[in-house]
């Protein structure tokens, strides 16, 4: 019977460049392969063979998915044998903390023609050149998004009773942890949900919650404070020594989009575009942040000034992300000039090296 597998992201395009969450999932595994090598090398497809044929072995999984190219995944991890297995190739640089004995390079560089990518330096160089000036222009847009964002929110953060919200957060301390706590030291992993991709935004929701006792949908606006309660509760769950996921935002990081402590079987989490859910189980709660904190008439009160700022906010991010499928459409012909130059057969006797040693961290 085949494990589970949790996909999410562990990097993002956001308004404050690109963001990596890498360090705080790769926390404590013992054995990690990082993989170097430019595109188009087999780096995603190696992952993925390995992770189906684990997953086929009855093991959990998580995938670590690219927020710049929706069809790859930038690592594996088999938790319970404490391995992974990542993309270490920039943005995604990954810091060994103990090399050899943890961390352990692979590059599969040693599976190109050189002679042929050197025929075609110049090409390589240029294509280079307009990616990197493709994801400065998304993460341009997306500041820009930002601070129209930020915008938005004034129109209902200077309307919203703070005290309520505070009360509501209690309410909810309460009725999650009550006088639950548990005496060891919290696994705490933070995380992004969702991302920016060049499709436009997706996110892992229904997967992540999967098989979770209970599920709570937070409704509000901008500026109506579902990150702080967010940030609140994960703050009281890893107090009380439970485990906890933490998903931020990924628009902008410094903000939460979910917190979840499976311990408990419970999940929070804003459930507003982009990634807007309703209530499809029966255990499925709604929170309405609006009509808990914010003074009754706001939208009307302000409906022109909101709309002009949302279209205003709504034309960025397509901007932004009409900048990533560029670099993704330029980085897919940059893949096509190494592909052309890879001996795939080695990395497929890597991936084989790679599965041996799996086997081996299982059979401890």
């Amino acid at each position: 019977m085949a494990g589970k597998v949790l996909n999410y992201y562990a990097g993002g395009n956001t308004a404050r460049g690109f963001h990596s969450l890498y360090e705080s999932n790769l926390e404590g595994l013992s054995s990690l392969f990082i993989l170097k090598g430019g595109p188009g090398t087999g780096k995603s497809s190696l992952m993925r063979k390995l992770g189906k044929e684990w997953n086929g072995k009855g093991f959990d999984i998580e995938y670590l998915h690219c927020s710049s190219d929706n069809d790859s995944i930038d690592g594996l991890i088999i938790r319970a044998l404490g391995f992974g297995i990542v993309d270490g190739t920039a943005p995604h640089v990954i810091k060994p903390k103990a090399p050899g004995a943890v961390e352990e390079y692979i590059n599969l560089g040693e599976a190109w023609d050189s002679a042929k990518l050197k025929e075609r330096r110049e090409e390589i160089e240029e294509l280079t050149g307009k990616i990197s000036q493709s994801f400065q222009s998304a993460y341009a847009c997306f500041a820009k998004a930002l601070r129209i964002h930020d915008e938005w929110e004034t129109y209902y953060i200077e309307n919203m009773d703070f005290e309520k919200a505070n009360e509501l957060t209690l309410e909810l301390i309460e009725s999650f942890f009550g006088r639950k706590a548990l005496d060891k030291k919290p696994d705490v992993r933070h995380r992004f949900l969702g991302a920016a991709t060049p499709a436009g935004a997706v996110d892992f929701v229904p997967n992540l919650t999967e098989g979770l006792a209970k599920r709570y949908l937070i409704k509000g606006r901008p500026g109506s404070g579902k990150s702080t309660m967010l940030k609140k509760l994960a703050a009281e769950a890893e107090q009380r020594g439970f485990d906890v996921e933490i998903y931020h935002c990924g628009f902008d990081p410094n903000s939460l989009d979910m917190v979840i402590v499976r311990e408990l079987g419970f999940a929070i989490f804003d459930s507003t575009s982009p990634h807007e859910y309703f209530p499809d189980r029966e255990s499925d709660e709604i929170i309405d942040m609006y009509s808990r904190t914010i003074a009754p008439g706001t939208d009307e009160k302000y409906e022109d000034q909101i709309a002009d700022v949302g279209r205003r906010y709504k034309e960025k991010m397509k901007e932004a992300i009409a900048s990533l499928a560029k670099a993704s459409h330029l980085h897919d012909d940059l893949e096509d000039i190494y592909v052309e130059a890879m001996d795939f057969q080695h990395v497929d006797r890597v991936a084989a090296e790679i599965s041996a040693e799996i086997q081996r961290l299982s059979e401890k």
